[in-house]
């Protein structure tokens, strides 16, 4: 009883700490994104090891934000098709 309470709830923290860190590692891909954004080489290469670490969902936020940084920086957009990679 106490014991299945117990491993119930280390689940469901080990769970909630999972997408803490998730979420946290996707905005810090937008950090590192937004920093290298001024060379479209640099920004590509990071964009590159970011869809390798990123859930697929994530991917496509990603792709959303991207969009819109494009329309400051139009040279980014040669990056977009590593997100179809």
């Amino acid at each position: 009883g106490k014991i299945k309470k117990l491993l119930a709830v280390d689940k469901k923290l080990l769970n909630l700490n999972l997408e803490i860190m998730a979420r946290a590692m996707f905005e810090y891909t937008k950090t590192i994104l937004e920093k290298v954004s001024f060379n479209p080489a640099l920004f590509c290469k990071e964009l590159q090891k970011a869809v390798g670490r990123l859930l697929p969902f994530e991917i496509k936020e990603l792709e959303i934000w991207i969009r819109q940084l494009v329309l400051k920086n139009p040279e980014l957009e040669t990056c977009i098709p590593l997100l179809r990679a």
